[in-house]
């Protein structure tokens, strides 16, 4: 499914309510800065949020947090219906915040990182540092 004909398919399941209080967050994909896709957000209400222009590292969290859960649990599931995705949504995300551990932040998992005082030790790597090019 494309994205313009996704977004149409969600807002066919909110209602009107729902939609104006809806926050899109997108990066600034040519897909996302459309007119028809922008002109779809705007009918419904819903607030525009987009990443700042070149800068690779602002969303960068969201999507290795996304990317882990499709490769970890999503693209291994199949998913009936939106009630068994919210469940199942509901359960990974509980799974990856308060059971699993993530090697960046010392084998911990975010919920006990987030309850320590003070900064966390950086474990993660950062491609752009130390470039050699």
């Amino acid at each position: 499914v494309y994205p313009l004909e996704a977004l149409k398919m969600a807002y066919k399941s909110i209602d009107e309510e729902t939609a104006k209080g809806l926050i899109h967050h997108s990066d600034r994909g040519s897909q996302y800065c459309s007119q028809n896709y922008v002109s779809i957000l705007k009918s419904h209400g819903s607030q525009i949020s987009m990443t700042q222009t070149g800068d690779p590292l602002e969303n960068a969290i969201a999507e290795r947090a996304n990317g882990i859960l499709k490769t970890e649990w999503l693209y291994r599931m199949t998913i009936p219906t939106r009630k068994v995705c919210k469940k199942e949504l509901t359960r990974i995300i509980a799974f990856y915040n308060d059971e699993r551990p993530h090697m960046s932040i010392g084998n911990q998992t975010p919920s006990v990182a987030h309850t320590q005082a003070g900064p966390q030790q950086k474990m993660w790597k950062n491609p752009w540092e130390n470039a050699s090019n």
